[in-house]
């Protein structure tokens, strides 16, 4: 009898348990986002391959292009050259200066820069002590090279002209590529157009002693970064987002990694590993001090400002521009 009874018990226990289990709802699953697909990236950098594009080249080594999905490419083509394929909406970004994309929406070009990469504007002028190059005003009369009529080398050079007064007329200027500290040392010209963080290290590393005017110790400007355009922007703004992180990522880690990042530049930088360390890691070092900032990447909107009110008494802008459809912050953001 008190077998019956047990077995009474757990079958009902059994019945219970199963209709339990029968009736309880599946456990909810949530489904992962789909993933964006992958966008090739064809980047102008507007210089050749250079340990100042080493947060470039981290973000490609550890993945950080990847993880936003992005195949990206290296163009070492000139900044103008982006600016017009980014304008007439061929590529999706460029790296370029600040003047360039003001320069650019005068002519019609609805490009937009979305993310800060020097906070400084890094070019400047460099003389020998013979030439007495004290101050801008001592500009004049001078044979300057520089790499061309274009991009952020003449506007800097012609920002600092127009700080000591002195008219196009007043020097004489020589278009010579990329080969300023030869042409300097070679005596083709008096001064010659550089990068702060480049050219005057790799003088210095020669025995040289030079002046060096800084065009950021005289006005503060719009300086270089990531471009796009309004059509980029207004259907794949996501896409913004996701290459703005990247190289932010990348950014960071060579601030906080730089003799590891110096590393990672010799598999990107033909002849680095045959070139002198110690002058390629001291600009990487003077790169740094460009990238950094209370918030990486964030553009000054006063910067813009100086920048549009200079190139219009330069002549170089015809009439006022709304500067605030020029750049934008809201990408810099995870």
């Amino acid at each position: 009898m008190r077998h019956s009874i047990l077995f009474t018990i757990f079958f009902t226990l059994g019945i219970s348990t199963y209709a339990c289990a029968q009736s309880a709802p599946a456990p909810q699953t949530t489904p992962s986002p789909p993933q964006p697909e992958i966008a090739n990236i064809r980047l102008p950098m507007g210089y050749i391959p250079n340990v100042q594009f080493a947060p470039f080249y981290a973000a490609q080594d550890f993945g950080y292009f990847s993880d936003e999905n992005i195949a990206i490419e290296f163009d070492y083509s000139f900044e103008t050259d982006g600016i017009a394929l980014v304008g007439a909406n061929n590529l999706q970004f460029t790296m370029a200066s600040g003047e360039q994309i003001l320069l650019a929406r005068a002519q019609g070009l609805p490009v937009v820069y979305v993310m800060v990469y020097y906070h400084d504007y890094p070019v400047g002028v460099v003389a020998f002590p013979d030439q007495n190059l004290k101050t801008p005003a001592d500009l004049k009369g001078k044979k300057i090279g520089l790499p061309g009529l274009f991009g952020a080398n003449y506007i800097g050079l012609r920002a600092l002209m127009k700080v000591g007064g002195v008219s196009e007329a007043e020097v004489t200027l020589d278009s010579i590529g990329y080969n300023q500290v030869e042409a300097l040392i070679s005596g083709q010209d008096q001064a010659v157009v550089i990068y702060a963080n480049n050219e005057p290290i790799q003088l210095a590393a020669q025995g040289y002693t030079i002046d060096l005017l800084k065009v950021a110790d005289y006005v503060q400007l719009a300086s270089n970064g990531l471009v796009t355009n309004e059509k980029t922007l207004a259907e794949n703004p996501e896409l913004v987002r996701r290459m703005t992180r990247a190289i932010l990522r990348g950014m960071n880690y060579v601030i906080q990694n730089r003799d590891k990042a110096y590393e990672i530049c010799t598999k990107y930088i033909p002849g680095l590993t045959e070139s002198d360390e110690r002058v390629q890691r001291e600009i990487l070092r003077a790169t740094v001090e460009y990238w950094q900032a209370e918030k990486i990447g964030y553009s000054d909107p006063s910067a813009w400002q100086n920048m549009h009110d200079l190139l219009l008494e330069m002549g170089l802008l015809q009439q006022a521009l709304p500067i605030d459809q020029a750049f934008t912050n809201q990408f810099i953001n995870p």
